[in-house]
């Protein structure tokens, strides 16, 4: 993912902004996708966020800029975040006027979370009236919820201001399902024709299977896979507690899991790994690069999306389940409402939280090839015929082009 580092594009159609907080660029496959969508259009691009591992502060990637600030996570909860945010901010802000330098911004475009980037949006429409797109990726509040389920409400209170005021200043919002969109409009009062569903569909051109590698099995006939973040929302101890019930209580020893990305969580997650004596089936190897990715899911029977009932998942859309869909492969879930929009027949879903059943649907799947690949070859299709970027490109692309030429009949 990237491509090879190149001049920036220069844009014919205007220059536009767009800053992340939780993920580095190109990293963060949603916000590629956008940006080169913008730049195939003919939009010049600069993106603000955090470093990755070894990545320069300035770099142009497909044409596309990228001013990176180093990431700070001092961890510690509630307070934690705090000064995390802070401390973003005022990286971002750095940034942005470093950015500004090179000449005004058509459109701002801020991706969450957190929702705290509203004042700059405010700032470049007063001096440059520049417009607010507002890439709604998450639910800070029920994020909260999520993570913190017995503490006080006034944090909770303090993200629901930050979200009504990033809704209120932004001038149109691009909502991930239809369920955020409805957010957006109850809780934000935006009208319908200021929310634009732009869903974080792959691209089913450069995310299909490929030749297997059967090394990656670790001489065992099957593979199930896990690829997404491993936060305390994600759920990955339950796929963990899975493997260990498919392994020591069902006795398959037939079985190698692979859980791919990083978060939060992660070091947890290998304690209880080695505690639950999983060493010799289960690699948590972190973060891994786009062909080990590719590999991994192209050898996988299975991939998993254990991501539990609660107030956020139950209607946000998980990247990794349309993934696994991408390249074919049957998904075997938590019975969430989101999750079964994107998903149709293409996964079994499971009562939330119930570890051995969720184990049993696993074997099940494993243990009947027909009905593995059945399903992998519907959830391929769901990618290609609806849910897959190109489906939402235009939607998104159109977004820019209306604002754009709004702005510019005001100038």
């Amino acid at each position: 993912m990237g491509g090879v580092n190149g001049a920036q594009a220069v844009g014919t159609r205007g220059r536009t902004l767009i800053i992340v907080q939780n993920l580095p660029v190109p990293f963060d496959r949603r916000v590629w996708l956008e940006c080169k969508a913008l730049t195939a259009a003919g939009y010049d691009v600069t993106v603000v966020c955090p470093k990755g591992k070894n990545d320069p502060t300035d770099e142009v990637v497909d044409g596309v800029r990228l001013l990176k600030y180093r990431p700070y996570a001092p961890g510690g909860g509630a307070v934690g975040f705090v000064l995390e945010y802070i401390y973003s901010f005022l990286a971002t802000a750095r940034l942005v006027l470093r950015a500004r330098r090179d000449g005004k911004f058509d459109v701002l475009q801020a991706c969450n979370p957190p929702d705290i980037f509203w004042p700059i949006a405010r700032w470049l429409r007063g001096r440059d009236s520049s417009r607010f797109v507002f890439d709604h990726h998450d639910l800070c509040p029920e994020l909260y919820d999520s993570r913190f389920p017995d503490k006080s409400d006034l944090p909770k209170r303090g993200l629901l201001a930050l979200e009504r005021a990033t809704f209120r200043t932004a001038d149109h919002v691009v909502s991930t399902n239809a369920s955020y969109a409805e957010i957006a409009m109850r809780r934000g009062d935006k009208a319908p024709a200021d929310v634009t569903v732009v869903r974080t569909g792959p691209d089913p051109e450069r995310l299909r299977r490929g030749a297997a590698v059967p090394a990656l099995r670790h001489g065992r006939q099957h593979l199930v896979a896990y690829i997404g973040v491993m936060g305390p929302q994600d759920g990955v101890d339950l796929a963990v507690r899975a493997a260990a019930h498919v392994v020591h209580e069902l006795g398959r020893k037939d079985v190698a899991f692979t859980f791919m990305g990083g978060g939060d969580s992660w070091e947890e997650l290998v304690a209880l790994r080695d505690e639950l004596a999983l060493q010799d089936y289960l690699e948590l190897p972190g973060r891994v690069p786009d062909d080990t990715v590719l590999d991994v899911l192209s050898t996988a029977a299975v991939g998993l999306s254990p991501d539990p009932k609660n107030p956020l998942n139950d209607v946000s859309t998980m990247n990794k389940t349309m993934e696994y869909m991408a390249f074919g492969l049957p998904v075997v879930a938590f019975d969430l409402k989101e999750t079964r929009v994107s998903a149709g027949d293409a996964a079994l879903y499971i009562e939330s939280g119930d570890v051995a059943a969720y184990a049993r649907a696993i074997v099940e799947l494993l243990d009947d090839a027909e009905k593995r690949d059945a399903m992998g070859r519907r959830g391929r299709l769901r990618i290609e015929d609806e849910l897959g970027w190109p489906h939402q490109r235009d939607a998104y692309v159109g977004v820019y082009d209306a604002l754009v030429g709004q702005r510019r009949v005001r100038g």
